[in-house]
């Protein structure tokens, strides 16, 4: 039985660094053998990194561990020592900002690096080849903490896109009463209680959260970590989400850096941007909160906007800019500070809740479907409501964050699937206006009807889900029709 365990978690290993391989080919190979002469020793397989690598990942594998060949490994940088796992750990990586634990992060010198093997055990008749597979700046790990998804299904994933910690301004009481800089793990521990499925935690403009993120993923094997930063300027908050790289944030009307300047180089990094709470005031006791550039911003670079901070619904900025004719997708953060927080429900981790549509749980699908506007928001944070929109012409279908065409005249048919809503009612919103009544709704699951005519030009329609106190519950993101 333990023989056959060992083998399947060698064919596990074997597998993941395929896929590896397949997403990036090595940039540098170092191969040798090893003999019982260098039992009990150590030595150093030197190579060369060149100017401008930020991250180095390090693959490596050799022959005959199931007869108890065992090899060490840490790497060097030019000026010493950048960390050691032993032999347990075939992968790492060594960012600026986050690196493998057992590993230092910090900036990636060029010239001669040093791979260390220490050879633990070898028998007397054997000889092991090892392999070291070298990448620089690999794409995936400058954006996940995993390399493999935590689930390969296509279905509605919850989660919550802001929160902060201890490397910013979060807090939390400590043993003694006192209130203390939290700890990034009770937030990671506060949203697996709560059965989310992903998180971004947005420290302001910083990177030091992400060594802890890289360290807690394989903890958290059912909770999807996404690198996230709150870009905190004067003159309004973005989230980038996807991105581990320093961008310059020092957005100033003299001297200083635009917005778009600051997005362009988080979007060449494959990351995607999110406008926060763009409504809240801009004062002495919130600097820069609310969305007022000092000039022109191209918002067609933003991919998403936070209509739902906490407890608070700010959808008119939402449908000012649709209106403009910027596709921004509608999102939702608690911005918790506090993460063990449970007497105020409004503010804590998961209230409200963004829902997103993606092919499996991992960075690139959730920033894939934030991306195709496949989302609504449960601003009552719950684990099973559901809101689904599907629009039909004759010639064709769309869902939420979809575009359709609809000529003069043409009828648009509507299909609206709530789930969890009983008592509820939905209300069509039509560029950023209510249309018709509210629907109610008579069970816990159930498609509504209904239907708009177009008039050939340029509309978004929406749907929302109100309480009987009127209450917003859930939002939908539009149908655009003639974008």
């Amino acid at each position: 039985m333990i023989k056959s365990l060992r083998y399947l978690l060698l064919l596990v290993a074997a597998w993941s660094l395929t896929l590896r391989a397949q997403a990036q080919k090595p940039d540098v190979v170092l191969e040798g053998d090893v003999t019982v002469a260098q039992n009990h020793t150590h030595f150093f397989v030197p190579f060369l990194v060149p100017a401008g690598v930020h991250r180095i990942s390090v693959d490596f594998s050799y022959t005959h561990r199931q007869e108890k060949t065992t090899l060490n490994i840490g790497i060097h940088d030019p000026n010493g020592f950048r960390g050691q796992s032993g032999s347990n750990k075939d992968h790492f990586t060594l960012g600026p900002g986050d690196a493998t634990p057992s590993y230092i992060p910090g900036a990636i010198p060029p010239g001669q690096w040093k791979l260390l093997i220490s050879v633990s055990s070898i028998r007397q008749e054997l000889t092991s080849h090892y392999r070291a597979e070298i990448r620089f700046n690999s794409p995936l790990e400058d954006s996940s903490f995993t390399l493999v998804p935590l689930e390969t299904d296509t279905r509605w994933y919850r989660g919550d896109l802001h929160m902060h910690t201890a490397h910013s301004d979060g807090s939390c009481v400590n043993q003694s009463g006192a209130h203390v800089p939290c700890p990034l793990f009770l937030t990671a521990q506060m949203a697996a209680s709560r059965n989310l499925d992903f998180i971004a935690i947005s420290d302001h403009n910083s990177l030091a959260h992400y060594a802890e993120m890289r360290e807690l993923q394989p903890y958290f094997s059912k909770l999807l970590l996404i690198p996230g930063r709150e870009m905190t300027t004067f003159y309004g908050h973005f989230n980038a989400f996807g991105t581990m790289q320093y961008v310059n944030y020092l957005v100033a009307e003299q001297g200083g850096r635009t917005i778009d300047q600051v997005v362009a180089d988080i979007r060449s990094q494959g990351g995607i941007v999110s406008i926060n709470h763009p409504m809240s005031p801009t004062d002495e006791r919130c600097r820069g909160c609310g969305w007022g550039p000092p000039g022109p911003v191209d918002l067609s670079k933003f991919s998403a906007v936070e209509i739902v901070n906490a407890n608070r619904v700010m959808s008119p900025f939402w449908d000012e800019q649709i209106a403009k004719g910027f596709r921004l997708t509608g999102v939702g953060g608690s911005d918790n500070h506090e993460a063990p927080k449970t007497d105020d429900i409004l503010s804590a981790i998961g209230h409200p809740t963004t829902v997103v549509q993606a092919t499996e749980l991992s960075v690139a699908a959730i920033l894939d479907g934030i991306r195709a506007g496949h989302v609504f928001v449960d601003v009552t944070g719950s684990r099973n409501r559901i809101l689904e929109t599907e629009a039909h012409t004759a010639e064709a279908t769309a869902h939420m964050g979809d575009a359709i065409a609809a000529k003069s005249g043409a009828t648009i048919a509507l299909r609206i699937h709530v789930v969890g809503c009983g008592s509820a009612s939905v209300q069509s919103i039509v560029d950023g206006k209510p249309l018709d009544s509210p629907i109610p709704l008579a069970g816990n699951d159930q498609t509504v009807e209904t239907h708009w005519t177009s008039d050939g030009n340029r509309h978004s329609i929406r749907f929302i889900v109100v309480d009987a106190e009127g209450r917003t519950e859930l939002l939908g993101n539009p149908v655009y029709v003639n974008f």
